[in-house]
């Protein structure tokens, strides 16, 4: 029988110890962390998403905007909003939300954004710093950096097992496979060409998933014991939220697996909050 890796209650206890931090940046050193969330369109779930950050920040003490865009905004109009709050002070960190509209280029905008701002971890510069297994300190894609979190609350080590990263995305995938590289496993990455995933799952001590399609990882895709992190959200044919693995099929062959939801969703804001308060910390260390 596995164990459920909840990440609803450690999302809690990361959240309870970044307010303390918010608490003693104001008392030691006059500073609040501010964090801004830019939305262009109405699409439901990303308002949702940013609803939920917006609540979770103010919370924590961490000065929060929601700054809401009309989809019809034209790329300079955007870049020029992003350097406005790059040149905030009371701003540590900004983020813009995905979906962009069609006339938005995408790249340009997570580039126009400061690294020492880059709360998404998104930015060139600390996405190769990721890779390079850099000794200074930066953001890091805050989805898988939360599944590292994961694995040192339930001792999971990586070094020397062999992992399985399903999906390359540049949200999750790459930059969950390069800080679980930096952590001495030996990761194979697999995506929609992969002829056979199989042949990798079945003997890997660890299994990541994040394409986005049902039963991507059932019973007989994994050995016993293999720990899965699921960071798939699909709904299902009756209308339930579930991930990429089959979860019930899994639970009982399984050492570690996490749920969907109350898994990995719920401590890709946590640190996002946490990383808010990081970049606070940092700018104050280097006397920005």
């Amino acid at each position: 029988m596995a164990t459920i890796i909840d990440g609803k209650a450690l999302a809690k206890k990361l959240n309870s110890q970044t307010s303390e931090r918010v608490k003693q940046l104001q008392d030691q050193n006059g500073i609040t962390p501010g964090l801004v969330v830019i939305i262009v369109g109405t699409d439901p779930a990303s308002q949702r998403y940013v609803r939920n950050k917006h609540r979770t920040a103010k919370r924590l003490g961490i000065y929060s905007i929601v700054r809401e865009l009309p989809d019809t905004i034209s790329q300079d109009e955007l870049l020029k909003i992003v350097q406005e709050y790059n040149a905030d002070p009371k701003i540590t960190g900004i983020l813009v939300q995905d979906p962009l509209p069609k006339q938005i280029n995408e790249k340009q905008i997570t580039r126009s954004i400061l690294p020492e701002k880059d709360v998404d971890g998104f930015h060139p510069i600390n996405v190769g710093k990721l890779y390079l297994n850099d000794s200074t300190k930066y953001p890091v894609a805050c989805t898988p950096k939360g599944v590292m979190t994961m694995f040192k609350e339930y001792n999971i080590d990586l070094k020397g097992k062999d992992v399985v990263m399903i999906g390359r995305s540049a949200i999750v995938g790459k930059p969950m496979a390069a800080l679980m590289l930096n952590a001495g496993a030996s990761v194979s990455i697999l995506h929609l060409l992969t002829k056979d995933i199989t042949q990798y799952t079945k003997n890997a001590d660890v299994i990541v998933s994040a394409t986005g399609s049902l039963h991507t990882v059932t019973k007989n895709d994994v050995k016993p014991g293999a720990v899965v992190i699921d960071v798939g959200q699909n709904i299902n044919e009756e209308g339930h939220l579930v991930g990429d693995t089959d979860y019930d099929d899994l639970f009982d062959k399984v050492s570690y697996i996490t749920p969907v939801p109350g898994g990995v969703g719920p401590m890709t804001i946590a640190t996002l909050m946490q990383q808010t308060v990081d970049l606070a910390e940092w700018s104050l260390e280097s006397g920005q």
